[in-house]
């Protein structure tokens, strides 16, 4: 989509202009797909729908529409992504309809809400329990104490394995004792959720990976890989799992490996790519809209340009260069309006960072600076706001990217917070909106900003973020994570322990102590 112009060389006046905008039917999630409630509860149908343009969501119940029924008892929030129910009665037991429609498209899904008398535990009821709700919805916490497992709704510890236990396959210590050390204790770096069966988690000291069941909560086998793995990425469309491994502390051995068939939990093979002198990849996230990814970016250390790469092969496509805007790459991100790459500049000499650059994914030309605009992208999951955040000088930019494809700048805030991680959570109240919530690299408030009016608030007092050059595995030395499309609660630690916010009230939900740099964290929703 876009803005297709024709010229007519050697005179300059003379073009013509064709906007082409892309319309996509709608893609709907509901959840839960089944629920169990007795009389007198609460019940809430969540609805997630996108599409281009924004979708309108209506409710059926058994086939009839829900409309004309509403009322203080049954409503409709956020333009119909929630249905709740206040205090539920046998007769609200049904098969409930989300449907979503746009100019091009129609999509639906069944929500099924059984209501029934705690003593009468139907069939449903014990299914829907054994499904895995016992092990879904809960937060992996990676720390120096090994591994916390957080349910947040009630900040209950579910369990925690120590860094004595074994891991199943090789029976050795999960986090071994060091040689005259002092207290076993672990070391982590990063992780991720493999389709919602296994997390992959380094340990970048021992040069090895765990992978985690979930469904059983065991550590189950461990992966040598090459020296000091640092960052891992699971890419979805492939199934794989790419390793960015320093070598050493100065980062001078750098290497890429991927895993293949990630999500079959064992015998994986792994292989070493041929890139060279990798200082960062970036991969672009799916979405509802867009599931599946083609092509990842490589940075080299000291190179102006990024290397796109075809993940399907791992194969070098082609280098685009910044050399014309002096361009060293440090982060990347990417909206599938308009098909845009925002790259952040890495910092030179001169005291003036360097603007963004824009990058045009079908041309794959460099479009130039995205105004004046610098710091590191972050783009919403619908693709509709980038949002850019100066770390050195706390402003935050955020820029509509609209289904025409046009990039406008719609706030300028400053702020004091000199942001460290930054997350968005989406509104309960709006349909297609978000908050965003950011965490500072040094003082202990986290900032909160409605994206749809910009207006700001502040998490005060959520102690002291681990120190900077006590997490040298990113520039995340806070991070702040979310739950999930339809999570109400993030998460972000402290030095010492953790912290709970409740994302639909704005406000600190519990702090769970003991956790001691507790600063990886994985989301692992239903399973």
């Amino acid at each position: 989509m876009g803005n297709y112009t024709c010229h007519a060389y050697g005179y300059e006046e003379l073009y013509q202009t064709h906007i082409l905008q892309v319309n996509v039917p709608p893609v709907i999630r509901v959840y839960p797909e089944t629920q169990a409630q007795e009389p007198g509860v609460s019940a809430s149908l969540k609805c997630h729908a996108e599409g281009i343009p924004n979708p309108r969501i209506t409710w059926l119940k058994n086939g009839i529409d829900i409309m004309p029924k509403l009322s203080k008892q049954l409503t409709l929030l956020a333009n119909g992504s929630e249905l709740h129910i206040s205090s539920v009665r046998y007769e609200d037991t049904g098969a409930y309809t989300c449907i979503a429609k746009n100019e091009v498209g129609v999509d639906e899904d069944i929500s099924s809400l059984f209501i029934e008398d705690s003593a009468r535990k139907t069939l449903a009821n014990i299914l829907w329990r054994e499904e895995g709700l016992s092990v879904g919805n809960m937060f992996y916490v990676f720390s120096n104490d090994g591994i916390t497992i957080i349910q947040p709704n009630e900040c209950e510890i579910r369990r925690h394995i120590k860094p004595s236990e074994r891991i199943f396959t090789s029976y050795e210590e999960i986090c071994p004792k060091v040689e005259g050390g002092p207290v076993q204790s672990c070391l982590w770096a990063s992780a991720v959720n493999v389709r919602d069966k296994y997390i992959y988690v380094t340990q970048p000291k021992q040069n090895r990976l765990m992978i985690i069941d979930i469904q059983t909560q065991k550590v189950m086998q461990s992966m040598d890989v090459d020296p000091l793995p640092a960052k891992l990425h699971y890419d979805k469309s492939h199934d794989q799992v790419w390793v960015l491994s320093w070598g050493n502390m100065q980062k001078s051995h750098p290497t890429l490996q991927v895993i293949s068939e990630a999500s079959a939990g064992e015998n994986q093979h792994i292989i070493r790519t041929p890139f060279e002198d990798v200082d960062d990849f970036f991969i672009p996230p799916t979405n509802l809209i867009i599931n599946h990814i083609r092509f990842g970016f490589i940075f080299n250390k000291s190179k102006s340009a990024v290397h796109k790469i075809d993940l399907e092969t791992v194969t070098h496509i082609k280098t685009i260069s910044f050399k014309n805007y002096s361009c060293k790459p440090q982060s990347m991100a990417y909206t599938h309006l308009g098909g845009y790459f925002f790259v952040q500049c890495k910092k030179n000499t001169s005291i003036i960072a360097s603007p963004q650059l824009i990058i045009d994914s079908v041309t794959d030309s460099v479009i130039g600076p995205n105004s004046d605009i610098s710091g590191t992208p972050y783009i919403s999951p619908d693709g509709r706001y980038l949002v850019s955040a100066a770390e050195d000088s706390g402003r935050i930019k955020v820029q509509a990217i609209t289904i025409q494809g046009e990039i406008k700048l719609i706030y300028d805030l400053q702020t004091n917070v000199h942001v460290s991680d930054l997350t968005f959570q989406p509104s309960f109240t709006e349909g297609n909106q978000y908050y965003i919530y950011a965490t500072s690299h040094l003082q202990t408030d986290v900032l909160f900003v409605e994206l749809s009016t910009g207006k700001m608030n502040v998490l005060k007092n959520l102690k002291e973020p681990i120190m900077s050059k006590d997490w040298p595995w990113s520039s995340y030395n806070r991070i702040m994570k979310d739950s999930g499309l339809f999570g109400q609660y993030l998460i972000t630690p402290a030095k010492n322990s953790l912290f709970v916010i409740n994302g639909r009230q704005n406000t600190l939900h519990c702090e769970v102590s003991g956790i001691r740099r507790g600063n990886t964290v994985v989301w692992v929703g239903e399973v």
